[in-house]
Order: structure tokens, then C-alpha cells, then sequence
């Protein structure tokens, strides 16, 4: 007789186990996604900062941009194995 706790592990490691291939199949998407986002944040802060509407929040959000650029960059070089 199996103990209760190896019962209940399974279907969660089964549903861990589709999350995980879910993230293999979409995640050339999301990294396309993270580009495209810091690329627009970087912009935007750019466009804020240049033309003195609001110089505070587009200094933050051109160095936001580049954050989330190497964030990126980093998952790009170095993804996850997404196995368990």
C-alpha cells in the first residue's frame, strides 16, 4: 500500500510536467515579447527625457529598458532546462 503523500505527488508532478512544456513551446515567443517591451520602454523614456515633459520618470524608464534588455539577453543565453 502506497502512502498517502506519493498519491497526491503525482498528479502534481504531472501538472508541473504540462506547465513546463507549455513554457518549451512558447517560450521563443516570450523572448521575442521581452525584446520588443524593453525596446518600447527604452523609447518611450527616451522620448520623455529628451523633450523635458518629464525628465524623473524617463531617465527611470530608459534605465528600466536597459534592465529588462539584459534581463533578456541573460534568459536568451542561458534558458531553463524546463524538466523536472
Amino acid at each position: 500500500m502506497k502512502p498517502m503523500w506519493l498519491s497526491i505527488l503525482s498528479p502534481l508532478t504531472d501538472f508541473a510536467n504540462l506547465i513546463a512544456g507549455y513554457f518549451m513551446e512558447i517560450w521563443d515567443f516570450l523572448i521575442f515579447i521581452g525584446n520588443i517591451s524593453a525596446f518600447v520602454v527604452v523609447l518611450v523614456g527616451a522620448i520623455l527625457w529628451f523633450t523635458g515633459v518629464n525628465d524623473k520618470r524617463g531617465k527611470g524608464l530608459v534605465l528600466s529598458g536597459i534592465l529588462l534588455a539584459i534581463i533578456i539577453q541573460y534568459f536568451v543565453f542561458y534558458p531553463p532546462s524546463f524538466t523536472l
